[in-house]
């Protein structure tokens, strides 16, 4: 369809459910586990439900423990998220911010 909004413009917003506060707390629990500054680490829910996006937030000098090695850390992360996420039929992403 001509004109039509794609991407996230596309999608409506909706609220988080429990699935979304539960898969944003397994993040959050394995990133303290990476860091040197647990207390700076936090998690956004970009988009809930089906297809959503997390925004993953720690210290900067941090950074380096999380992505890991050519990004390794950071697969490892998305891989687990999607394992989660997969268990309830859902599909979440992750992103690491600067």
């Amino acid at each position: 369809m001509i004109g039509a909004p794609r991407g996230r413009a596309a999608r409506e917003h909706r609220e988080p459910d429990e699935h979304d506060l539960r898969l944003r707390d397994l993040v959050v629990h394995m990133a303290k586990g990476l860091v040197d500054h647990p207390e700076d680490v936090s998690v956004e829910i970009a988009e809930a439900g089906d297809g959503g996006e997390l925004e993953l937030r720690v210290h900067q000098d941090d950074m380096g423990h999380v992505i890991g090695k050519q990004g390794r850390t950071a697969r490892s992360l998305r891989l687990a998220l999607g394992a989660a996420a997969s268990r309830i039929d859902r599909r979440m992403g992750l992103e690491i911010e600067d």
